[in-house]
């Protein structure tokens, strides 16, 4: 993996691991940040400890991550030994880990911590469900506070919780007031606790969702329940693509036999549906409201739990009541292909939905994206024809073809076109073209501070690759708006006429280097540059000035008929500009005039592809050098994009007297 893609979330995190690797604290651009899951970053902050190098951290920390998320094998393991056998138990473990979401160990996301802790809380579930202690009972109270702090989506664990000890009550015929007694502490520790907590918030004067941290919009927020039950079945439909079908189906024909059942799997199946449903229906509100996608990413722990179950089945002798098993197949085989995959397969599948993906590449090139859902529907009815039809004596064949769809579908999920392995080199291609990835800290010396000022000139990833690989970069200050998903940046204004860079209260930004684009030529040094980003690294001698201004060009860099470029305090130079073109818009040369004052000084062909330098020297005219630059064409690329768009101005470089 080259590089992050997830962002702002791996920014964030490795900025936490970061400030808790130097000192203790948890921030985020040097600010306090207390909003986040704290364990992950506290498990990976070794890796900031050991190696100065960024780079070298975050192989590290990858290193980490493959050791967090491998240990869901264990609970894993003993969750199904309750049940089973040692063979049977040691495939379940091979099954947790053979999920397609280990890829998430190439990422510096909390999945890595929370995937294990999940199975184990499942796991802690189960055993207190069949013989509740209170040291039990208290110690599931405990790890659901430790997923708590890792991850906010552990809320749901509440509510299960509560729930789990009711259905297995159900399963066993068991009277509510002996239920009500057996899990006392249990119940009373979550309602009497939450109560308190809640009463504590109130009496301080704060909302109870300031304890969601950085996620309290989401409390308090309002949802469309039909909106919030349609994400609910399309988490479940896609959730039951993701594990392959038969053990959804496994799960319902248990659960339709629950009560004939041994305890240990009536405990197992109250834990599992409970945790289930609960999880899937928070990331299902959630992502119905604030995301408008599905959230593979938050609901795949589940998938371990589903299974176990494929693998209990087995262990079972693998029943099938005809009517039970004929409604579970036609009901797990038809449900992944009602996903709306026109909606669904879009670029944010490749952090969030990853079963997705291999549909993606399937679509590519066998099939229309109109097709797709036929496709999955003849995978689901095989697959159902394989559980239902299978001889006993060879039910095993079932969780093995699962373990084979798993390492089928990896290969896209990993390494296709849509892959997240793609998705790294893209962005570290969008963000850094120096040689190294840690070359501001190269530049600069050891402990300093660097400031990027964001325009929105260049990609986000400029501002999200250089931070994350470089030490020195830090504080992020931006023109028009901030990153998208930023946090903590400072929106600065330019000053006509002088071109002094100021804060919202008027204050002058004063930083000893700082990072800019070629749109502004800061009064100062160039110490380093990323030619292909057309980013440039300067040690400024005052306040930050923004010698230069450029109109004509939108934030994409593309310009219309003409451009404008302006420079203050200027005595004369050359000013170099990167121009390139799109042979999806132009198949032929484009033509580049620039002119000072009437005049025609420079011209350029502009092929469409590569990038040419036009040269254009500067006469100054009362302080200032003014170009005007003519395009021969202009086109609207259609799609919804109105514009008539002329050249790629990619960079604008000054070099003052006769420097190049």
């Amino acid at each position: 993996m080259a590089a992050p893609f997830i962002f702002v979330d791996e920014l964030i995190y490795s900025e936490l691991a970061r400030s808790f690797a130097g000192g203790g604290e948890f921030l985020v651009r040097g600010e306090p940040s207390g909003g986040y899951g704290v364990l992950y970053p506290v498990l990976v902050s070794p890796a900031y400890a050991l190696f100065d190098s960024l780079p070298a951290a975050y192989s590290a920390v990858k290193a980490i991550n493959a050791l967090l998320m491998s240990l869901a094998a264990v609970p894993a393991y003993f969750l199904a030994r309750r049940m089973l056998g040692p063979g049977l138990s040691l495939l379940a473990a091979l099954l947790a880990v053979a999920v397609p979401s280990m890829v998430y160990t190439s990422t510096v996301m909390t999945e890595n911590a929370f995937y294990p802790l999940f199975l184990t809380v499942a796991l802690v579930l189960t055993a207190t469900l069949e013989r509740p202690t209170a040291f039990r009972q208290l110690s599931l109270l405990a790890l659901a506070l430790v997923a708590f702090l890792t991850r906010v989506q552990s809320v749901a664990l509440a509510p299960a919780l509560v729930t789990a000890p009711f259905l297995l009550s159900v399963f066993a015929r068991q009277p509510l007031r002996r239920t009500l007694s057996t899990y006392r502490v249990l119940l009373g520790a979550l309602f009497g606790g939450g109560a308190l907590v809640v009463l504590a918030q109130l009496a301080r004067g704060h909302s109870p969702t300031e304890l969601l941290g950085a996620y309290a919009v989401v409390g308090e927020a309002s949802y469309s329940l039909g909106n919030a039950a349609r994400f609910f079945l399309y988490h479940v439909e896609e959730l039951d693509l993701y594990v392959g079908v038969v053990p959804l189906a496994a799960l319902a024909v248990l659960t339709a036999a629950a009560r004939r059942a041994p305890r240990a799997v009536q405990a197992y199946l109250a834990a599992a549906l409970s945790l289930s449903f609960f999880l899937v229906l928070t990331v299902a509100v959630f992502a119905s409201r604030f995301a408008d996608r599905i959230q593979e990413r938050n609901t795949f722990p589940v998938a371990a739990l589903l299974l176990i179950a494929l693998l209990v089945w087995v262990g079972c002798d693998a029943p099938r009541p005809a009517r039970t098993t004929a409604v579970a197949l036609s009901v797990a085989a038809v449900l992944p292909a009602l996903l709306p995959f026109r909606r669904f397969i879009d670029t944010p599948a490749i952090s969030d939905t990853l079963m997705l993906l291999p549909w993606w590449s399937l679509q590519d090139g066998s099939i229309s994206l109109g097709q797709v859902w036929i496709a999955v529907l003849a995978l689901g009815v095989a697959l159902a024809a394989l559980f239902a039809f299978v001889p006993r004596r060879f039910a095993l064949a079932v969780p093995l073809v699962v373990l084979a769809y798993f390492a089928v579908t990896l290969k896209p999920i990993q390494a296709g076109a849509h892959g997240i392995r793609q998705a790294g080199e893209g962005a570290l291609y969008q963000g850094i073209g120096a040689e190294r990835r840690d070359w501001i800290d190269r530049a600069v010396p050891d402990g300093a501070d660097v400031a990027v000022l964001w325009t929105g000139r260049t990609d986000r990833f400029t501002v999200n690759l250089n931070e994350f690989f470089n030490r020195s970069a830090g504080r992020v200050y931006y023109l028009d708006a901030p990153t998208p998903g930023g946090v903590f940046e400072t929106k600065v204004s330019v000053r006509p006429g002088t071109g002094l860079v100021v804060q919202e209260n008027g204050e002058p930004v004063r930083e000893r280097y700082v990072l800019v684009d070629g749109s502004i030529d800061p009064d100062g040094e160039p110490l380093a540059r990323d030619e292909r980003k057309g980013l440039t690294l300067y040690r400024l001698t005052g306040p930050l000035v923004s010698m230069t201004s450029v109109t004509g060009v939108d934030d994409d860099r593309w310009s219309g008929r003409t451009v404008r470029y302006t420079r203050l305090r200027c005595r004369g130079g050359t000013l170099t500009v990167l121009l390139s073109s799109d042979p999806s818009l132009y198949r032929d040369d484009q033509r580049v005039v620039a002119r000072v004052g009437r005049e025609p000084v420079a011209r350029a062909s502009v092929p469409p592809v590569g990038t040419v330098e036009l040269r254009v020297p500067l006469e100054p005219r009362h302080g200032r050098c003014v170009v005007e630059f003519e395009v021969a064409r202009t086109r609207v690329p259609g799609g919804g994009d109105p514009r008539a768009l002329g050249v790629h101005f990619d960079a604008f470089r000054f070099a003052p007297g006769g420097e190049r």
